[in-house]
């Protein structure tokens, strides 16, 4: 088994050396049903903490795509072809703590948790940083009753799509051009501050902040 996971060959490929793999792969599957895989993984990951081996006060999450042409079970189609979405979470030297695969149709801020239900270890990280992928309040606040520290950078706000053109000519009507960025109105509502705005001719073109006065 650790000969297949560590070449990443197909199981047909064991070396005549080991047992036929056929049977291999049946006590491979096996074990992974029965959760002995991760068990004996949890094992060594703690202890290798205890001898100072891991250092989890700073871990490292993040996801990548995997092709899976031949389709399967969690795998789903996207504009890059069939595959699945691998997130993985490791310590502080880059070994790993937790690994997980989802189908690539949900968003990485969603899978954390999810990932974290394969952590190998019993403490878990002081920080834990993404790139702005992770940049989300709700997983912030999530992390933080646990104990966890979500750092990411700030994600940029996604463009705003442009207004429609106004319809041209407007019967009976005149354009209003407002500034965005001009202090509040302090006078009451109905009159209008010259400071915040000014009249324009229908026949200019038309800007998305225009409002029309009947």
């Amino acid at each position: 088994m650790l000969w297949i996971l560590n070449t990443g060959a197909q199981w047909h490929m064991l070396p005549q050396c080991y047992p036929n793999y056929k049977t291999v792969h049946r006590r491979f599957q096996r074990w992974c049903e029965r959760d002995v895989l991760r068990e004996v993984l949890c094992a060594l990951a703690n202890e290798l903490r205890e001898q100072g081996g891991l250092d989890e006060s700073e871990c490292f999450v993040d996801a990548m795509f995997s092709p899976a042409k031949g389709g399967g079970e969690g795998v789903g189609p996207t504009k890059r072809g069939k595959g699945v979405k691998i997130m993985g979470i490791v310590d502080r030297g880059g070994l790993p703590l937790a690994a997980s695969t989802h189908t690539v149709n949900h968003h990485e801020v969603t899978l954390v948790q999810l990932t974290f239900d394969f952590y190998m270890v019993e403490a878990k990280p002081e920080n834990l940083i993404g790139d702005k992928a992770y940049d989300s309040d709700h997983l912030d606040e999530e992390l933080r009753q646990q104990g966890i520290r979500m750092i990411a950078p700030q994600a940029a706000h996604p463009r705003r799509k442009a207004a429609a053109p106004l319809p041209a000519p407007v019967a009976g009507g005149a354009l209003l051009l407002l500034d965005p960025v001009a202090p509040p109105n302090p006078d009451s509502l109905g009159v209008l501050c010259p400071e915040l705005l000014r009249v324009r001719s229908t026949r200019l073109r038309p800007h998305p902040a225009e409002t029309i006065l009947r």
